[in-house]
């Protein structure tokens, strides 16, 4: 804090073409505040430190309890929830970047369209054929439940392919939560059906095999799920499967 108030710096950006810029904003001093509340009163009342007034911060937000994954930014240079970063304990002053690895929409907004595309790659979603109730579906045990509900806590926020050194556009990774979905979805009684074609999507370019096994994503992730064990189990499967395959020619 600088006399009882609180300083944030934001990388700001009109448009995806136009170039970035740094404005500065000065709020009174409030404990036990969080990053998006702090971003609400800029954005109703845009005003810079030096007493300019400027248009309002975009940003994403929507849930406000860390459930949504949409506040995901670069907070003092690492990827993190805005709803839960409490402003007491940023180091001051504060600094707001849009994720670097995403298009800007416009200021704090990115597109985190390619991780969608991802998941529709690998197929993320149990396999339901008709519109007709099924009935029930096959019971998992309590041991599969405690499995797979840490994989299930995924927030799509992207703060692990921001933190990935291999997430960039010349290996197309996929990245770590779409190898954890496959793993989520190829455990599951129902979903396993599709197991061979998650499998094999993750045998092209942009596969598994682009993983460098940094484990930044399992150090950034805001809901501690198990990413690296995740990748290394599904790393074993594509590898069985792609030898499997070979033999079967």
């Amino acid at each position: 804090m600088a006399n009882n108030t609180t300083i944030i710096k934001i990388k700001r950006q009109a448009n995806p073409r136009s170039k970035p810029y740094w404005e500065e904003f000065e709020l009174p001093y409030t404990p036990g505040r969080n990053l998006t509340s702090a971003l609400m009163e800029i954005a109703a009342n845009p005003v810079t430190r030096d007493g300019k007034a400027t248009t309002p911060i975009t940003y994403d937000s929507s849930c406000l309890e860390e459930v949504c994954g949409s506040c995901a930014m670069l907070i003092n240079g690492r990827a993190r929830m805005a709803c839960s970063a409490l402003l007491d304990k940023l180091e001051q002053p504060i600094k707001l970047e849009p994720f670097s690895k995403f298009p800007v929409v416009r200021d704090l907004a990115v597109d985190r369209g390619v991780l969608f595309e991802d998941l529709r790659l690998v197929k993320a979603w149990v396999p339901i054929d008709g519109t007709y109730d099924l009935g029930p579906g096959p019971r998992l045990s309590m041991e599969e439940q405690e499995v797979a509900y840490p994989l299930s806590r995924c927030i799509s926020c992207c703060c692990c392919m921001e933190a990935c050194p291999q997430f960039n556009e010349s290996t197309g990774f996929v990245g770590a939560a779409a190898i954890s979905q496959v793993q989520l979805f190829n455990t599951h009684p129902t979903g396993k059906a599709l197991k061979r074609e998650r499998l094999a999507a993750l045998m092209g370019d942009g596969g598994i095999q682009e993983c460098g096994y940094a484990q930044n994503c399992v150090e950034i992730c805001p809901k501690d799920i198990p990413l690296t064990r995740s990748i290394s189990e599904v790393g074993r499967e594509v590898m069985k499967q792609a030898i499997g395959d070979l033999f079967r020619k």
